[in-house]
């Protein structure tokens, strides 16, 4: 007898328009081991939070398809987080029937998750041959700096960066941009300089520090470890997508 896989979910969107090309249907996984200093989503931390649903990928693709009609040629899914890579299993189940259906299929990730031992990596391999584009989180390019942001550190992600160009896997790099943490030059300059090594590259986005999620902090009890710091000026913002040389980047381009 086969054992249905079920995701752990903690909620869904029907209608993101910042989550990959076009309009698309986001289910947003629950559970991450990392602990960001800005993360605007706490609650999806927990992995086996009581509070997150499981559900079958059938289930999910028929909720998602109620909202087709609405993603023109560019839209789809997007799986995001919490982190998506920490359910392997579901995520290759939902996106071989959306691929069946000729959905597009985009994931949200930091990377985290990545290694080349198994069973992870045989996964993992397969999985890319059903997923469009990578949304990817490179959160900070110094692997000491990179542990006092997120807690953990970078070696794995900057390795799932190599592997996705080694295979020509279409990714969009997003960069968040904290004052005092990821905002210096000498950062953002090795930042693209790494991107540079990269073959694959459709897009570089950065993501002003905001906080509009310090509410779940303190909703859910926890110490806001960026209290006081507020969001990059606009010429902070324009400064980086200088130095890491956005323009240079056309954007989702189909392989």
């Amino acid at each position: 007898m086969i054992t249905e896989v079920k995701g752990r979910i903690h909620s869904t969107e029907n209608f993101g328009t910042v989550d990959g090309p076009g309009v698309r249907f986001v289910i947003f996984s629950q559970g991450c081991r990392m602990r960001c200093q800005f993360c605007h989503n706490p609650d999806t931390w927990k992995i086996d939070d009581p509070k997150a649903s499981l559900r079958s990928a059938d289930d999910v693709l028929a909720e998602a398809l109620k909202y087709q009609s609405y993603w023109g040629e560019k839209g789809g899914i997007t799986v995001s987080g919490g982190e998506p890579l920490l359910q392997l299993d579901f995520l290759l189940d939902l996106f071989k029937k959306a691929k069946a259906k000729g959905i597009h299929t985009t994931i949200d990730t930091c990377g985290k998750p990545f290694t080349r031992e198994e069973p992870f990596f045989s996964k993992f391999e397969e999985l890319m041959n059903y997923t469009d584009l990578l949304l990817f989180d490179i959160k900070h390019i110094d692997n000491e700096a990179h542990k006092r942001l997120t807690s953990l550190g970078n070696e794995n992600i900057l390795e799932m960066a190599k592997y996705l160009s080694e295979i020509n896997k279409p990714v969009w790099i997003r960069h968040v941009l904290v004052p005092f943490r990821s905002d210096y030059d000498e950062f953002l300059i090795r930042l693209d300089a790494f991107i540079k090594t990269l073959n694959n590259v459709d897009k570089v986005e950065i993501l002003p520090y905001h906080t509009m999620g310090k509410f779940k902090w303190d909703e859910m009890g926890l110490k806001y470890p960026l209290e006081g710091i507020e969001p990059p000026t606009d010429d902070r913002v324009q400064n980086a997508k200088n130095l890491l040389h956005v323009n240079d980047y056309q954007g989702y381009l189909t392989r």
